[in-house]
């Protein structure tokens, strides 16, 4: 603990320097900490207690700038387990009218993107799922569930459901599904996607790094073969101070 104090607090310069209240240096000292890297996004805060014992300040002292960075939201209490910072996110725009994959889309915009895999195989399908792909009950699914994560930042839960004649092996996607799809010849033509906003619940909250009940956008999305079959079920969640995203319409009837 102490070496995460001292690689973002200087206790000296509280006390000297510029002129003002402790608790506003101390608050930009955090902040500081925060929009550097010094303090990731999700990282827990060390205890209130522990700071003012090394900056060698009142535990007011502490109370009022972790107040204040929780008003700015650059820190989030949550009830029980602590105090954790919430690095700002600069929103990205998603246009509608683009039907791309998450890597693609994150490799046009420079981002450096990884993946973690909450679920990937063959399974007996839901009813959902059998109605959604047009499946029989004799038929399996291939069922692909990550965590999708730009720049160590994680944005979104994407769950995306395709027969397994389409997809016979779910472990050969790596890194995109859209590439896997065209090397079996089965790239998806068009889709269409529902977009509703949601609050992000427990599970999906820790995975996400958001507090619970923060704002989600849920968009399930259904894309088609050029033979009008359906190819993919997808049901993403993303943090809801990420994205926008972005639709164009024209006036065709004056």
């Amino acid at each position: 603990m102490n070496e995460v104090l001292s690689a973002i607090l200087t206790p000296a310069d509280l006390q000297t320097g510029s002129s003002g209240p402790l608790y506003v240096k101390l608050r930009q000292s955090l902040e500081d900490a925060i929009l550097s890297g010094k303090l990731a996004h999700g990282q827990a805060l060390p205890a209130e207690r522990d700071l003012a014992e090394f900056a060698n300040v009142s535990r007011v002292t502490v109370r009022k700038a972790v107040d204040e960075l929780v008003r700015d939201g650059l820190l989030t209490r949550k009830h029980g387990s602590g105090t954790f910072v919430n690095k700002p996110v600069s929103k990205m725009q998603q246009p509608l009218s683009r039907l791309t994959s998450f890597s693609e889309d994150m490799a046009r915009r420079g981002y450096v993107t990884r993946s973690e895999w909450l679920e990937r195989g063959l399974f007996h399908p839901s009813p959902d799922e059998m109605m959604k792909l047009g499946l029989k009950v004799d038929m399996m699914v291939a069922r692909l569930a990550r965590l999708r994560i730009a720049n160590d930042l994680p944005l979104a839960i994407e769950r995306a459901s395709l027969a397994a004649d389409i997809l016979p092996d779910p472990a050969a996607v790596e890194i995109s599904l859209y590439a896997e799809l065209q090397r079996l010849g089965a790239t998806p033509v068009r889709a269409v996607q529902r977009i509703s906003a949601c609050n992000v619940d427990g599970q999906d909250a820790a995975l996400l790094a958001v507090p619970v009940g923060a704002a989600g956008l849920s968009i399930e999305r259904v894309s088609y073969l050029a033979s009008g079959r359906v190819v993919e079920f997808t049901r993403s969640l993303y943090r809801g101070d990420a994205y926008d995203f972005v639709a164009e319409m024209t006036l065709t009837d004056v």
